[in-house]
């Protein structure tokens, strides 16, 4: 049961139904305090009273997020995230009641799958979002950078010689390296640059938007495995509408904090969830949206191919193309 916010850091994994309780809590909190998600619940007729499972929630198609404000706290946001939007395309707007709610949430996500972040040095290759205040990814990774502390910490934007003479000293001191960066700028350098990583970790947030051409996330991985000696690419999975991320350390198989869940639609029947190993619409739930809405109906396709993982596909025809999200061909 959520008593404080501060509960939804306590889950553990496996603990489905303290998941459950929470996600239930939850909800009854949004549909009571956020506007726009009770008037699509009660457009549907589900109310909270009836729901006493996870499949019974409704999720808000995230396209709302493009056209109203979706919030259940009164007043002004602390912070407002913008997605990056495709030319024509309104960019969805995340209100964020507290900054530090997304804070807690990245760096617990952090640790869990990666460890300490002091225990690297964070280099961030992030050009088209770095230019701009509003965009999350940024504000994670600048967080994840201070908290870091290493003195060759930072972005490089696109002073790859920079980055590249720091890569080889770091390599040289036997350092820990997480190298991040949007798809197009980690092949870019790794075709100016390509050189042996072997205590680095290469994460890509995804991102071509027009800068290459759209390639699957397979291709764009065996490109950087073979630039940077490396026997997997990692990769991040977020969005401007969520406050939590999913990580994948190889083969695309992402794997999600104990206060996030993913579940799959069926791409004809929304309401209609399917098993492991059946693809269609991603829906998640990221709990730490607590002022927002934590039940999302996301325009991106995947499956679920066992238990505690999800694979990424593409997205649905008719969407428009995401600035941190990969296209199947």
């Amino acid at each position: 049961m959520i008593h404080d916010i501060q509960d939804i850091f306590s889950l553990r994994p496996g603990n489905e139904e303290g998941f459950r309780q929470a996600a239930l809590a939850v909800f009854r909190h949004q549909h009571s305090h956020n506007r726009v998600y009770r008037e699509f619940c009660d457009a549907l007729d589900v109310k909270p009273g009836k729901v006493s499972a996870i499949h019974e929630i409704p999720f808000l198609p995230i396209e709302l997020f493009k056209k109203r404000r979706v919030t259940a706290f009164e007043g002004d946001a602390m912070k407002v995230f913008v997605s990056s939007g495709t030319t024509g395309q309104a960019p969805s707007r995340h209100y964020v009641a507290d900054t530090g709610l997304y804070e807690q949430s990245y760096r617990n996500a952090f640790r869990l799958f990666y460890g300490n972040p002091s225990d690297y040095c964070i280099l961030a290759l992030l050009p088209g979002y770095l230019e701009r205040s509003d965009a999350s990814l940024v504000h994670m990774v600048q967080g994840l950078i201070d908290a870091s502390g290493h003195p060759d910490s930072g972005f490089y934007l696109y002073d790859y010689g920079r980055l590249a003479s720091a890569l080889e000293i770091l390599t040289r001191k036997r350092q820990k390296i997480m190298l991040i960066g949007v798809s197009f700028a980690l092949l870019d350098f790794a075709g100016s640059h390509p050189m042996a990583l072997p205590t680095a970790v290469v994460m890509e947030t995804g991102g071509m938007k027009g800068r290459r051409r759209e390639m699957v996330r397979e291709e764009l991985h065996q490109l950087l495995c073979r630039a940077f000696h490396q026997e997997s690419i990692h990769s991040e999975y977020g969005m401007t509408e969520l406050l939590s991320q999913a990580y994948s350390q190889g083969e695309g198989r992402f794997s999600c904090p104990p206060w996030m869940r993913v579940l799959i639609r069926d791409i004809s029947d929304p309401f209609r969830f399917l098993g492991n190993d059946r693809g269609g619409g991603i829906n998640i739930i990221d709990l730490a949206n607590y002022y927002s809405c934590s039940f999302i109906a996301t325009q991106d396709l995947g499956r679920l191919p066992e238990k505690g993982s999800f694979e990424v596909a593409g997205r649905f025809d008719h969407s428009d193309v995401r600035g941190c999200n990969l296209m199947a061909e």
